[in-house]
């Protein structure tokens, strides 16, 4: 995905944009057409529906677009806005369904989690893994897809999420501690 190396001048344009949308909506127009893609994507992740994905990125950039007046420029990217008002609007989907939450894993992304020590994974240890995934809380899930599956940096994470990037780190490492605590004790 995207990096969060911005220099000023990316920031000072993002400030820009910001300020003209503010004035007059037609220029949040922008802001779709540069983060549609990526806002549907984190969002199919999550549902494993594309109608329902469309649906939900297109509730997104309404809210985002009424709200914009709101919008104060901290020097955090306008895309991390976009990602928490998408992460808001997939648990609310999900709690107003009372469904649960698709979690898309891939193979490089399993073998992450469990680092080197590990190694490639066996069977039995994979699937304690899936089991131990399985008992997450949607937070801590939506924390460990976004940084093992999305490879989201622990800055990005804790700008999607309203956090600090010290913090996204040690949620991240507490939720670690525990799927390893589940698999010692399953396996």
């Amino acid at each position: 995905m995207f990096r969060n190396i911005i220099s000023p001048l990316v920031n000072t344009e993002e400030q820009s944009r910001i300020a003209a949308a503010q004035k007059d909506p037609k220029h949040f127009r922008y802001f779709y057409d540069r983060h549609y893609k990526e806002i549907f994507l984190f969002i199919y992740r999550r549902t494993d529906d594309e109608e329902l994905s469309a649906d939900i990125a297109q509730q997104v950039f309404l809210k985002a677009m009424q709200g914009i007046d709101r919008f104060i420029y901290r020097g955090i990217p306008f895309s991390a806005w976009l990602y928490r008002i998408a992460s808001n609007e997939v648990m609310q989907h999900f709690r107003d369904q009372q469904k649960f939450r698709i979690v898309s894993i891939e193979n490089e992304g399993v073998n992450e989690i469990m680092d080197e020590d590990y190694g490639h994974l066996e069977v039995a240890k994979r699937e304690a893994l899936f089991a131990a995934i399985k008992k997450l809380n949607a937070t801590d899930l939506e924390l460990i897809e976004m940084r093992f599956f999305e490879k989201r940096s622990f800055k990005e994470i804790g700008d999607i999420k309203g956090i600090t990037e010290n913090n996204a780190k040690v949620k991240v490492h507490r939720i670690l501690e525990r799927i390893r605590n589940l698999i010692t004790v399953a396996v």
